[in-house]
């Protein structure tokens, strides 16, 4: 059997992640590569660029993080640059505990998951690798040992720094056991592990009056006090505290405003002396990296709390917006589906009609002249709009700083869709279905306000008419016999009429090989379909006649595609011929045998080249035909 197979392959692979030897072996190996003892921030940060960076339009954007968040590029490049690289170069925001701070569902968690996870990943690699003194509570570094008084010389001669001290499970070992010779303490490889609590914790708050701070440092182990006579010998304590079983990795504090003051106190020494206070012992080392989250109305209440003035000062704070991008939205519920065991076809454009739906009621109105929330959502997502470009973009942003820290959650639109998909139709769901669920979702909302109600339907009505568009243009696509060719040989002819006007010259036609005048109909027909005043026309051709040079000089061709608003001309000067033909061929209760054969081959196209099955083919067929006759 395979899974047998499989089974012992496993068991194979977790052997060859067993390593043991002495001190003397591992010291060997760290001066061969230095990066085996680096501290638990420069793990992290060389965990996430080992699985790739790419630079997009300015933004790198890191591979570690692709297929679970989306949208946030922008955001991720901040927290790994400015704290987690800045952390692993030593700098002095590694003594500060990175609180992501942002609204429900924006993926706060996700990121600590991804990171919890990588490390469990990354540490089982061999450029990952992680050697601790064997039978350490707290998988210790083992170059701890080494005295402090020779570690500026050991960084002197191999560049390896050192910092920390042991802790005293281990001092009493190195003394009792290895009786103070350090060359024969035993090293071996540790493989961190958040269900083994093994270089991963998590605190979560519960109630003040049971939690004990013991769950964070540890405690004493009363069944053995009797036996060794003392609190504060360490064989006498267990050092089982998340503070403990995070040493070397990361600690992860769910939701940590929530805490009562007494557990926070130890991140104060902890974040910036890298040290805790447990039970009746001297300061114990930990290196770890502090992760928390909340929500922006507790951080408000907590900054405002003069009390918490220190431990403020030792907070990064990195702001989790939601997603602004459209296509991104798109990916959140088709990944969240993915998830579930629902087998239903969604016809395209639904989840792209429910995440114009989110994104519209995230964004801030822009003082800019002609830009509108419809426009600024367009931009966002990659498409260039009138009047205005991508590299408006960054000033948009610029100006709207809380932009995304507010607005629908993802969660409430998958909980909606979900009711969709079970309600609805068990074949197949289209956008209306989901926008109609979106809306019955508002009016069973308990505590929405009118005001609030009235602006979300607004966002409701115009995804609804994003998408009567977009279902327009898919039936008339599907009209068009060979549209891409269709529309090529309309944009080359264009563009040759364009030619011949700017340079003031005359038109050779390709049949007759007459010589003749630009043709302005021509022209003016398509330029008209977005909105080309006959005064802008000459500073409209004149600007496609440079970005065609443009093209040319960089060796790049200049084709139906290249120019945003050249190409939805096309479209429409197209899809306007097509009209009526739809129009009638769509609405009509009883077609005829040509028109039966006409829906027949644009419900085929649909379902072969656009991704539509049988059913919501249909439906949009009929669909459009009633828009079209409105």
């Amino acid at each position: 059997m395979d899974i047998l197979k499989r089974l012992e392959e496993h068991r194979q692979q977790e052997k060859q992640l067993q390593w043991e030897g002495s001190f003397v072996e591992y010291l060997e190996m760290v001066i061969k590569n230095p990066s085996i003892a680096r501290l638990a921030h420069a793990r992290i940060y060389d965990m996430i660029v080992s699985e790739g960076v790419e630079e997009v339009n300015g933004i790198k954007r890191y591979n570690f993080f692709a297929g679970e968040i989306f949208g946030l590029d922008r955001t991720l490049e901040r927290l790994v640059e400015e704290y987690i690289h800045s952390a692993a170069k030593r700098l002095d925001v590694r003594k500060r505990i990175l609180l992501l701070m942002g609204p429900v569902s924006g993926g706060k968690s996700t990121i600590v998951t991804m990171l919890k996870r990588g490390l469990e990943r990354y540490t089982r690699t061999p450029s990952g690798a992680v050697y601790a003194i064997k039978n350490c509570p707290m998988q210790e570094e083992p170059l701890h040992l080494i005295p402090h008084d020779l570690r500026a010389e050991m960084e002197k001669n191999y560049g390896i720094y050192v910092e920390g001290n042991l802790c005293p499970s281990c001092k009493l070992m190195l003394e009792e056991v290895y009786h103070g010779r350090v060359e024969d303490v035993r090293v071996h490889r540790v493989v961190f592990s958040e269900e083994n609590r093994l270089g991963i914790g998590t605190f979560s708050p519960s109630d003040p009056k049971s939690q004990d701070i013991a769950d964070l440092t540890g405690s004493i182990d009363f069944s053995t006090i009797s036996e060794f006579g003392s609190e504060s010998d360490p064989r006498a304590y267990r050092f089982d505290g998340e503070l403990n079983k995070a040493n070397r990795g990361l600690m992860e504090f769910q939701e940590m405003l929530k805490c009562d003051e007494k557990f926070l106190y130890n991140l104060l020494s902890l974040s910036q002396e890298g040290n805790f206070k447990a039970g009746r012992f001297a300061l114990i080392s930990a290196d770890e990296m502090i992760v928390a989250h909340t929500n922006e109305a507790e951080y408000r209440v907590f900054i405002a709390n003069p009390k918490n003035e220190a431990l403020r000062s030792r907070i990064i704070v990195m702001p989790i917006p939601y997603n602004l991008k459209v296509s991104q939205e798109v990916r959140i519920y088709e990944k969240m589906i993915r998830q579930s065991a629902i087998n239903v076809h969604l016809a395209p454009y639904s989840l792209w009609a429910a995440s114009i739906f989110s994104v519209l009621s995230r964004l801030k109105e822009s003082k800019k002249q002609g830009m509108d929330l419809v426009k600024k959502m367009k931009l966002y997502d990659g498409e260039d709009v009138e009047g205005f470009k991508q590299k408006d973009v960054a000033e948009l942003m610029a100006e709207a700083e809380q932009e995304g820290m507010n607005g629908v959650d993802p969660r409430y639109v998958i909980n909606r869709i979900s009711s969709a998909l079970i309600t609805g139709d068990t074949r197949c769901i289209n956008a209306l279905d989901i926008l109609r669920a979106l809306k019955d979702g508002l009016d069973q909302h308990p505590s929405i306000t009118k005001e609030e109600k009235d602006r979300l339907g607004n966002f409701l009505a115009i995804a609804r008419q994003e998408y009567d568009e977009t279902a327009k243009k898919e039936v008339q696509r599907a009209f068009v016999y060979s549209y891409e060719e269709s529309a090529r040989t309309l944009f080359e002819n264009y563009l040759d009429n364009v030619e011949a006007y700017c340079n003031g010259v005359k038109v050779r036609d390709p049949i007759t090989d007459e010589e003749m005048d630009p043709d302005e109909k021509l022209m003016r027909s398509i330029e008209e379909q977005i909105g080309v005043t006959e005064n802008a026309k000459k500073a409209f051709r004149e600007e496609i006649l440079i970005r065609l040079s443009s093209y040319a000089r960089q060796g790049k061709k200049f084709d139906y595609n290249s120019h945003e608003r050249l190409r939805e001309a096309i479209e429409k000067k197209l899809f306007a011929d097509l009209r009526d033909v739809v129009k009638i061929t769509t609405s009509t209760r009883t077609p005829d045998p040509e028109q039966l054969k006409r829906m027949n081959a644009v419900i085929d196209r649909l379902i072969s080249e656009h991704g539509y099955c049988p059913v919501c083919a249909n439906e949009l067929l009929k669909y459009t035909g009633s828009l079209l006759n409105r």
